[in-house]
């Protein structure tokens, strides 16, 4: 018997304009009426030497990664407040819990979702929200062309790269998107219900803490 698929809807935004925030989730709240969890996965990586990144460079960063977040965190707490319920879960990534040469600015990015996430969790316990956290570490998507800098830095290919950042991992591979996913599913489920304010790494043992 064929699985019968949920309902989705698709709805586009440009997440570095606050405008086109606002109305992704005035859209999506209008259309389901409510909201009982907000995953906010979108963001986008750069990377090169600290000081040849750019000020536009670092805006446009902040916009999508931090900014973007910060907006519909806040938009959702509003909405879930009035009903005493709901659920945030917010992608940062390994990089926003320890240092990595020539990505300060993404990095920079990353370690503010965590800060953010734990002073929102803090406020909204009270209201029964929970607001946690999830950081991957190396998964498999497209993002990771994105390494070049790190390849020219270390004077190899990007495929040499990719094999050299396997072997740092204990269960040596990159994590499938699916796995990142069904961690995000846990924390909008019920059974999270006592969890909020946590900071939940998965990076098969990259770094374990």
């Amino acid at each position: 018997m064929a699985k019968t698929l949920p309902e989705a809807t698709l709805l586009a935004a440009d997440l570095s304009d606050a405008e086109q925030v606002l109305q992704l989730f005035e859209r999506a709240t209008a259309q389901t009426r409510r909201i009982d969890v907000v995953v906010n996965n979108a963001g986008i990586y750069q990377g090169k030497p600290f000081e040849q990144y750019t000020l536009d460079e670092l805006d446009r960063l902040m916009k999508v990664n931090v900014y973007a977040v910060f907006q519909l965190t806040q938009l959702a707490v509003t909405h879930m407040k009035e009903r005493g319920s709901g659920k945030i879960v917010n992608i940062s990534s390994t990089a926003g819990k320890w240092e990595s040469p020539n990505q300060a600015a993404y990095n920079t990015t990353k370690h503010a979702v965590v800060g953010m996430s734990k002073c929102v969790a803090l406020e909204t316990a009270p209201f029964g929200l929970q607001v946690n956290t999830i950081c991957p570490g190396m998964v498999d998507t497209d993002m990771f062309q994105n390494f070049e800098v790190h390849a020219r830095a270390a004077g190899i290919s990007l495929d040499e790269l990719k094999a050299a950042a396997m072997m740092r991992i204990p269960q040596g591979r990159f994590l499938d998107p699916s796995e990142v996913a069904n961690l995000a599913v846990y924390l909008g489920s019920s059974e999270s219900d006592g969890m909020t304010g946590q900071t939940l790494t998965i990076s098969g043992g990259m770094r374990m803490a």
